[in-house]
């Protein structure tokens, strides 16, 4: 038998790792399988990852395109997010992000969603601001 292809040989070529997260009941719907919503928020949660990538400001997600799910996800499952940038403009970054899900009962892995994200980046107000000027976040605790 030939073990399952894992999700960093199936992602997209110089893809990052954004997170991996166990699924577990709370997150499912009356059907078994994971809300839709919440891989949805784990979708906008690997795009800001790769959006800090290109500075540390605020961003927000202006659209979700092309959100395709392909395959359930099923409560166990091992959840992993790839982000890879495909276009930047002056204050916005687009993000295909593909989810994998690592069966909790088999270990197969599978490509269960992708998406493709619009991040701009912002100041204090809201307004959006060059992604490559100086960073405009503090620390946690900082003034």
């Amino acid at each position: 038998m030939t073990p399952a292809p894992d999700a960093e040989s199936t992602a997209a070529p110089d893809s990052h790792l954004a997170m991996r997260v166990q699924m577990m009941p709370r997150d499912m719907n009356v059907q078994g399988t994971i809300f839709g919503g919440v891989i949805l928020s784990l979708i906008d949660q690997a795009g800001f990852y790769e959006a800090r990538l290109h500075g540390l400001h605020r961003w927000v997600t202006v659209s979700m395109n092309g959100v395709v799910f392909q395959r359930p996800v099923w409560s166990g499952d091992i959840v992993s997010l790839y982000t890879q940038t495909t276009a930047t403009g002056r204050s916005s970054v687009t993000i295909d992000v593909q989810v994998f899900a690592e069966r909790f009962t088999s270990g197969d892995t599978v490509e269960v969603t992708n998406a493709t994200l619009t991040m701009v980046s912002v100041d204090a107000e809201g307004h959006s601001i060059p992604f490559d000027s100086p960073p405009t976040t503090v620390e946690s605790g900082s003034p």
